[in-house]
């Protein structure tokens, strides 16, 4: 018999409060075994959860679905979206949201678990995840926020003990997801598309006054949010570049209203610089490619924007032409912010001209020559780069020469220090993760996944004695693909 607790979360749910049309009341399918694999001490502390009076046994019981927190209203959410590029009528399959936690200090996250069993929308789904999978998120969410780039992040992983059937027999596992909201470009389309006429403008002030409350005064509320989830949009893709992640599926049911990286199914980080590269099994003609994920999120938020032109104008000409004007603005504005990213990497702190044709020269050297993106920011930091083999080259040395001349004009502590806090040493490469989950659902060892996420949290450290951490696969990974896990 579990004891009662009351004070865990402390729920104050609104989402609920909303139409019926936007969610589907339903709970967690009870699971046979569930076991504690991770719980993560440091976001509890975060966001003030206290699981401290209960045993592994319990936490495992309430955070697999097996027995409801108080205050908790579990729900299903629904949404559409653009996959791929073709619209579809979706909804959480898989996932269940318990409530929302109010912390001490007044910020509301979503609290819901992912892979609890069937929802209204699972669609002849089986409503699970396996264990590989929701480890997968686990250590790269965790990775993302100690990159410094907002992210949903994971609470716990629960093995449940039940068998999910994919590709072969997998441990299934129950991941609590901790979110601003989960509140979707598609989660729009679906009111735009399906829910009646008073639901829009009803949700666009919900999701206004729960994300950007100073927008309420504004002259035309539904185009400055537009104006903002594109500048946040920006800023997420921008940090994605910075470190190489490709998040390998960005539908519009996978783009966060808060401006947060959700869903990590097929995502990886590039290796060899190459604007082109794709790991998702089901990106089979490079929609989302790593260089391509700017025009996506253009592409995203044009649908975004669709949705929200009866409340930007009552016109539709004229709706269109407003919200035109906004979208054309994103090429610019990208373009601004990645290029104040890329002189941070590079260690300018100040604006000249030729900058960003020496940041491209050096990129389009990376890619002809197929050498790491990570490690070569890394390696301009040390003295002796040049006597790296790698690095004996015309082209790069001629490079090198401009790249050093325009640093002279730079004080050289500020440029070190920002390409210190701009380039990571250590990133999840993909040939890590792998290993990690392999030894987790294969071998039922934790410790890989335990040490590469010790790791992981301090990013930004250059430590050579963590040197397997830095390197790359010997094959470069080639041939390296990720699965959604669906």
């Amino acid at each position: 018999m579990l004891k009662k607790i009351n004070s865990v979360f402390n729920f104050d749910n609104t989402y609920i409060l909303l139409p019926q049309q936007l969610f589907a009341e339903c709970l967690p399918t009870v699971v046979s075994a569930p076991q504690l694999l991770f719980y993560n001490e440091d976001l509890a502390k975060e966001i003030g959860v206290n699981f401290a009076s209960l045993s592994d046994a319990e936490k495992a019981a309430y955070l697999s679905g097996n027995a409801m927190l108080d205050g908790a209203q579990a729900l299903a959410q629904a949404y559409a979206g653009h996959q791929f590029g073709y619209f579809n009528r979706l909804g959480d399959g898989r996932a269940i949201l318990l409530g929302e936690h109010l912390t001490a200090t007044g910020i509301r996250y979503d609290i819901q678990l992912k892979g609890p069993g069937v929802t209204p929308y699972s669609r002849n789904g089986d409503g699970r995840a396996t264990v590989s999978a929701m480890l997968r998120e686990y250590i790269v969410s965790e990775a993302m926020h100690a990159l410094g780039i907002p992210t949903t992040r994971s609470l716990a992983v629960v093995a449940s003990g039940e068998e999910v059937h994919r590709s072969y027999v997998h441990e299934g596992a129950v991941l609590t997801r901790v979110a601003a909201s989960h509140i979707r470009v598609g989660t729009f389309e679906y009111v735009r598309k399906f829910a009646d006429h008073q639901t829009l403008p009803i949700f666009t002030n919900y999701t206004i006054q729960r994300h950007y409350p100073h927008l309420s005064g504004a002259e035309n509320p539904a185009l400055s949010l537009l104006t903002e989830v594109m500048e946040k949009q920006i800023d997420l893709i921008v940090h994605w570049m910075r470190v190489g992640f490709i998040h390998g599926v960005m539908n519009t049911d996978n783009m966060s209203i808060a401006g947060e990286t959700i869903d990590y199914g097929p995502c990886a980080f590039m290796n060899a610089y190459d604007p082109q590269t794709v790991f998702s099994s089901i990106d089979q003609n490079g929609r989302y490619a790593f260089g391509n994920q700017p025009a996506i999120a253009q592409w995203n938020l044009t649908r975004f924007a669709e949705c929200l032109l009866p409340l930007i104008a009552s016109e539709s000409e004229q709706a269109i032409v407003l919200a035109t004007e906004v979208l054309n603005t994103f090429s610019l504005s990208f373009e601004r912010k990645w290029l104040r990213m890329m002189r941070n990497k590079v260690g300018f702190t100040s604006e000249q001209d030729e900058d960003e044709a020496l940041i491209r020269d050096l990129l389009q050297w990376m890619q002809s020559h197929a050498i790491d993106y990570t490690n070569t920011f890394l390696a301009l930091q040390e003295a002796d780069i040049l006597q790296e083999e790698i690095y004996k080259n015309d082209v790069f040395i001629a490079w090198y020469a401009c790249w050093q001349k325009r640093r002279s004009i730079e004080n050289v502590e500020g440029s070190f220090a920002l390409m210190r806090q701009s380039n990571p040493a250590v990133i999840p490469r993909n040939h890590l993760v792998e290993s990690a989950l392999y030894d987790a659902s294969e071998e039922n060892n934790l410790k890989t996944t335990e040490d590469l996420l010790a790791v992981l949290a301090m990013p930004y450290r250059y430590n050579k004695e963590q040197k397997k951490y830095h390197s790359p696969p010997a094959d470069g990974g080639q041939g390296y693909k990720t699965y959604c896990g669906t």
